[in-house]
């Protein structure tokens, strides 16, 4: 078996270099490698590379890559190890934006966009772990704040940039797009370093999940079905549903990103001081209502309510959600219970996306898409309220 490389102590980087590292990595993954497809979509429509149907079952594909990502990390880092499978990762990403460049067929492009996906899955459940076992206790907090944050700064990123890129014309865009993921590739090979040898973890059976851990896995599949129609079908709506043009849909989607960004910190403060469980529970009831927004209030303020609205709790209560099962099952459980949790997240995600790509195929309209995503996630705001009951009755819980 080969030995893990051992970076020597003195020359390790420091936390916040690491975290920036981290940053880096989903940037990479989820806020271009599967976002900056968003407010590509119109363009790819206009141009006539796809049909809109195809466009978003391209859409559909890229989740479920995501899906065999989220599935097949853990096993991909046990076998090459976590700071290699980031490194291929992120260098993966970036190939796979660099084929998109060239409209070779529905088929070509899918394939593609399934592995932008699954490098995406892989960045995400790998990423926060390798950084958090590198950075102190009393900064993992804010250090995984930082490293979530990478997913809405490239949603703001993309809004900014991909209209603009798209008017110079799409093969420009996505070799762009493929160079800017080449030099934050070399952020990440710097920033984390490589794998150290210890001794082998042994496995040990697992008892079944608590009934709190039950029902929030089922909240957060229910966040992954409400996920869909903003962060698939947002500028779409607006530059062709509302007829505005791609320049304004990119324009929400950069709010939608700056929302996102955020959303991590200010959730992590709300949380700080009315606690996990119910934070959790009132970010997905806030983001059910801005998601059911644009189907009665359209104008300028409506799109932009809930872009701030939801883009901010996209990545607000996948922190929340996180930490909330970090205070149930102790860091021992955490990473086990949240990769089943990311898988179940990716499920029902690549699955809803197909259900509603196919429902937008054939109905050719949005509303019932945004309608579809708040009730889910209005049935995982209740679902959330009921584990917090639980939580507060289970003897032997720690405070928070």
């Amino acid at each position: 078996m080969a030995t893990a490389h051992t970076v020597p102590a003195g020359r390790q980087p420091g936390p916040w270099l690491v975290a920036a590292g981290g940053l880096a990595a989903t940037l990479i993954g989820n806020g271009i490698g599967r976002f900056a497809y968003t407010p590509l979509i119109p363009a790819l429509i206009a141009a006539a590379w796809f049909s809109p149907a195809d466009a978003v079952y391209l859409a559909a594909a890229n989740l479920a890559g995501y899906l065999a990502g989220a599935l097949g990390a853990a096993r991909l880092a046990q076998t090459i190890g976590s700071t290699t499978a980031i490194r291929v990762a992120a260098l993966a990403t970036m190939a796979s934006l660099a084929a998109c460049a060239w409209p070779l067929g529905f088929a070509w492009f899918a394939a593609w966009r399934f592995l932008a996906g699954a490098t995406g899955g892989v960045l995400m459940v790998l990423a926060v772990p390798a950084v958090l076992a590198l950075t102190p206790a009393s900064r993992r907090g804010r250090a995984a704040g930082v490293v979530i944050t990478g997913v809405g700064l490239g949603i703001a990123v993309a809004g900014a940039a991909v209209p603009a890129a798209a008017q110079i014309g799409l093969t420009f865009t996505w070799l762009v797009l493929s160079a800017t993921t080449l030099l934050l590739s070399v952020l990440v090979w710097i920033a984390i370093p490589g794998d150290r040898a210890g001794p082998a973890t042994v496995t040990r059976r697992a008892g079944p999940l608590p009934v709190p851990i039950r029902l929030l896995l089922a909240a957060y599949a229910c966040d992954a079905l409400g996920f869909i129609p903003h962060t698939v079908f947002w500028v779409d709506y607006i530059a062709r549903g509302l007829g505005q043009g791609l320049a304004t849909g990119g324009a929400f989607w950069f709010i939608f990103g700056i929302g996102a960004a955020f959303g991590p910190f200010l959730a992590g403060t709300v949380a700080d001081r009315a606690g996990l469980g119910r934070t959790f529970a009132a970010a997905m009831a806030l983001k059910a209502l801005g998601v059911a927004l644009p189907l009665v209030w359209s104008g300028p303020a409506g799109l932009f309510l809930s872009s701030v609205v939801v883009g901010a709790l996209i990545s607000g209560t996948t922190t929340l959600c996180s930490a909330w099962v970090a205070e149930q099952t102790g860091a021992a459980g955490h990473r086990r219970v949240w990769g089943w949790m990311t898988s179940a997240f990716a499920v029902v995600q690549a699955g809803g996306a197909w259900a509603l790509s196919h429902l937008f195929a054939v109905t050719g309209i949005h509303a019932p898409l945004f309608a579809i995503g708040a009730l889910s996630l209005a049935a995982g705001a209740g679902l959330a309220v009921v584990a917090t009951r639980q939580q507060s009755i289970r003897p032997g819980e720690s405070s928070r």
